[in-house]
């Protein structure tokens, strides 16, 4: 009996109208990032280790693909685009005398857990701007962000936009150390209010500080919520958290998508090198998040040469099942004629074959079969 391979778990073949429309979405979502001036690049499919080690702050060790060259070298899959490029932007542009406007497209590779039932390979496109430390160039990517969902068919979504320098400088204030840090991040990322509650209390924090971590978790929705972690603290650098947050929804009412935007403070990304605003985008169809991204101001300084960026990236593969599930997917232009010949046909056939191609027609040709 003739054996069948199957793919292993996490990845997946794609084909036929999936495929078509997948490339389609692609193509659609490219011309954005074109009209916004962003040029392309392509960085390996591995790297060095130290590309994506601890110190960057992308996924932990133990979700990635590791295997050794013949050096003995520690290579890895790619799991995170944002290390990879930043890594080409140090090597080959000047972020510190102009800004840098990078695209991409590629797989990337996170060695999840079966039991999460989620893709280990998926197909990201994404933007990175280095060089530019401005709240317009913030903005500019919530622009993208909401474009690019427009521009794949969606009309109800939501950009939800957090602020890790104000989380941050509440932390610095607390003074907890690594393991009470992580402690907090992880409670307040799952919207644990009494968790918090229960944490500060055995920490003795200060009262003012105390509530302020408390009330991180709820702190989601309109700009009123903006006025509501003002409210909360006295810390200078986290009403600076604010203020950027409120010029950059400023901006947002010049593009006219501010009615897509909401914020939320007890937004932490698993991601450690951000240091300004985050952002995800949802939709229907999908608990998972279509696109992310933030600012990462401190990751450039691991490849030598600093400056301050932000960037974002679509799972292509999120948003592809969520148009699905929403039953919005546009019919692929299949327009294939199909012609069958004989043998004694194949001059004739080929040559009106080149003249339909020539006018930009689709034409496939079969040679008939000889009946068994």
């Amino acid at each position: 009996m003739q054996r069948i391979f199957h793919t292993p778990e996490g990845v997946r073949d794609i084909y036929n109208e999936e495929c078509s429309r997948k490339r389609q979405l692609q193509e659609k979502i490219h011309r954005i990032f074109r009209q916004y001036g962003y040029k392309d690049i392509e960085t390996p499919t591995f790297e060095y280790f130290e590309v994506f080690s601890r110190e960057v702050g992308t996924i932990p060790s133990k979700d990635l693909y590791k295997f050794f060259d013949r050096e003995g070298n520690t290579l890895v899959l790619r799991p995170d685009f944002t290390p990879s490029v930043s890594r080409a932007c140090a090597t080959y542009f000047s972020p510190d005398k102009e800004t840098v406007s990078l695209c991409y497209t590629g797989n990337t590779f996170i060695n999840n857990s079966s039991l999460r039932g989620q893709l280990r390979e998926t197909t990201q496109m994404g933007v990175e701007r280095i060089g530019d430390d401005s709240a317009d160039g913030d903005a500019e990517l919530l622009a993208m962000t909401v474009e690019c969902l427009l521009a794949a068919g969606l009309t109800e979504f939501q950009v939800s936009v957090g602020q890790v320098e104000y989380f941050k400088s509440l932390l610095k204030e607390a003074e907890l150390d690594g393991e009470g840090e992580e402690r907090l991040r992880s409670l307040i990322s799952q919207k644990n209010s009494f968790g918090v509650e229960e944490f500060v209390e055995q920490q003795k924090l200060k009262q003012g500080i105390a509530r302020a971590f408390v009330e991180i978790p709820q702190m989601f929705g309109s700009v009123e919520v903006l006025e509501k972690a003002r409210s909360l603290t006295n810390n200078a650098c986290a009403l600076n958290a604010v203020a950027r947050l409120e010029e950059i929804y400023d901006i947002m009412k010049i593009y006219g998508y501010e009615k897509y935007i909401s914020f939320d403070f007890g937004m932490l990304s698993k991601y450690q090198y951000y240091t300004g605003i985050i952002f995800q985008a949802y939709t229907y169809g999908t608990g998972e998040p279509i696109i992310k991204g933030g600012r990462y101001n401190d990751l450039l300084k691991h490849f030598g040469k600093p400056a301050a960026s932000t960037g974002f990236a679509i799972v292509i593969d999120n948003l592809l099942l969520a148009l699905d599930r929403q039953k919005i997917n546009p019919d692929v232009e299949e327009d294939t004629e199909v012609i069958i010949y004989e043998p004694s046909e194949r001059a004739q056939v080929i040559r009106k074959a080149c003249q339909l191609r020539s006018q930009g027609k689709s034409v496939a040709l079969r040679l008939k079969k000889e009946e068994q």
